[in-house]
């Protein structure tokens, strides 16, 4: 055994180590090697005890949103005191570790990937674990100082599988990976580029008889927009919406259902029609759609670089719950520039969606690393504008981790201070 790969497997964040496992999978190789999962700290200690009486070089993977950065490295600390050696490399990966890669390796990560993971695995692999000369990767060399050897290429999503049918790793399979749209409190479309890439029909229904043959039932998607699925551009491409959904619901069978517009993933509020609801009606198992509404302002729409406005929120909402879908509008409370007026405005947009029977799911702005609001101040909400929120969550039409996420803004603002990134604030001034 030249290698064992230790996954830090944590239920919050298994897509994207199956998705890496995917392509491990197909991938051939010199180097011998196992992958073993770990579900707790404790887990993980003994995995990586276990792999050091039978391989000179383990690696273990984590990924993580940014949220949970602070949360991570004390169990990475934890772990490091039971056991903790030169053979061993702590790699994380995912999108705070490719915004913030120097802040990930002082919080005690021995190697930061940056940029999608696929290829720089592979080639990790390739090299028994050596960092030295992969591409996609930051650490710091014997003298202490940083290392970043670049990103990695960029290849179709095509290239590689979504799941891993070699460990039975199964997920909502991801359509489309990038979005042009750049909103600037999302970290999306600045990792993987502002530009749509898009897994073939194909390839979608392969996937698809790999799930129905193993006895599942279910299909679900992971996009930035679900209606830009095979479009370039801002305009929906319906024809090739319905090329999916229609070979999907073919693949999955009778007794299957496929699941569109719902989570995980979104539609954008432009883009919701009669027609495109229609489509999903026709195939889709689903009686709940999510539009991502982020405010009710248009002068913080605006801000946030969305590309839409308010009415288009209203339209969405309106025709959705004609169709007989429950619509399920995101918001973002405590947007940076945010003003009372503002906030009044989003309150009140959000009471007359609940009348109409929508549900509106509450966020609390986090400054979230990679994006321009990186360096805005944490969402705060007011206590007026609190007990407003609560007293529609008191009606059910109200629901979300926004008070939690007061609390990883608040971290996230404070990290951000710490390593400071000098240049033009992205931000609005609050209006008087």
């Amino acid at each position: 055994m030249d290698l064992v790969i230790v996954l830090r497997y944590r239920k919050a964040v298994t897509y994207g180590l199956h998705v890496l496992l995917g392509a491990l999978e197909e991938h051939e190789t010199p180097v011998r090697y196992d992958v073993r999962f770990a579900v707790t700290p404790e887990d993980t200690a003994e995995e990586i005890e276990a792999a050091l009486s039978v391989a000179p070089r383990v690696l273990v993977l984590w990924s993580f949103y940014s949220p949970d950065a602070e949360a991570l490295a004390a169990e990475l600390a934890t772990i490091r005191s039971r056991v903790d050696s030169p053979r061993v490399r702590h790699v994380a990966g995912g999108v705070h570790a490719t915004a913030e890669p120097v802040q990930t390796l002082d919080a005690g990560w021995d190697v930061a990937a940056v940029g999608e993971g696929e290829t720089t695995l592979l080639a990790l692999v390739d090299a028994a674990g050596d960092p030295a000369g992969v591409p996609g990767l930051v650490y710091r060399d014997a003298t202490g100082a940083v290392v970043k050897t670049g990103r990695p290429a960029r290849l179709p999503l095509d290239t590689f599988r979504g799941f891993s049918l070699r460990w039975q790793r199964f997920n909502a399979l991801e359509i489309t990976r990038g979005c042009l749209y750049s909103c600037r409190f999302c970290q999306t479309p600045f990792m993987f580029s502002a530009r749509f890439r898009h897994r073939g029909v194909a390839n979608v229904r392969w996937h698809v008889d790999q799930m129905r043959a193993r006895g599942m039932r279910d299909v679900r998607f992971i996009t930035p927009t679900a209606l830009s699925y095979g479009t370039d551009g801002e305009e929906p491409n319906l024809a090739a919406v319905e090329e999916l959904l229609a070979t999907c619901k073919e693949g999955i069978g009778p007794e299957g259902r496929v699941f569109f517009g719902s989570f995980p993933s979104e539609i954008r509020p432009e883009h919701v029609s009669r027609e495109a609801l229609r489509l999903v009606r026709r195939y889709c198992a689903n009686t709940n759609i999510i539009v991502g509404a982020q405010s009710g302002s248009d002068r913080i729409l605006d801000a946030a670089k969305r590309g839409h406005g308010v009415e288009e929120v209203r339209r969405a909402t309106r025709l959705g719950i004609a169709e007989g879908f429950t619509i399920n509008v995101d918001m973002i409370f405590g947007m940076p520039g945010e003003s009372p007026d503002d906030v009044a405005s989003s309150l009140a947009l959000a009471r007359e969606l609940a009348d109409l029977g929508a549900r509106i799911h509450a966020h609390t702005f986090m400054p979230l690393p990679g994006t321009p609001w990186r360096d805005a101040p944490p969402g705060e909400v007011d206590p007026e504008t609190i007990s407003a929120v609560d007293r529609l969550s008191q009606r059910g039409a109200l629901y979300g981790h926004w008070r939690k996420q007061q609390d990883h803004a608040s971290r996230l603002a404070t990290a951000a201070r710490q390593y400071p990134r000098p240049g033009r604030s992205r931000t609005l001034p609050i209006v008087d």
